[in-house]
């Protein structure tokens, strides 16, 4: 009985970093991505490659 509990014990603390785990200020990080490509593009236009 005892390994049927330890194994269950495992089971409930595994954590497998799952989308529910993904808390966090999803909108900064959307804003910032968004003006690092727009930033990126800016650059590469002034470079002249493109």
């Amino acid at each position: 009985m005892t390994s049927t509990s330890a194994a269950t014990r495992l089971l409930l603390r595994a954590r497998t970093g799952g989308p529910k785990d993904d808390r966090g200020p999803k909108l900064l990080e959307h804003v910032l991505g968004w003006t690092l490509v727009v930033l990126l593009a800016v650059f590469v236009t002034r470079a002249g490659l493109m």
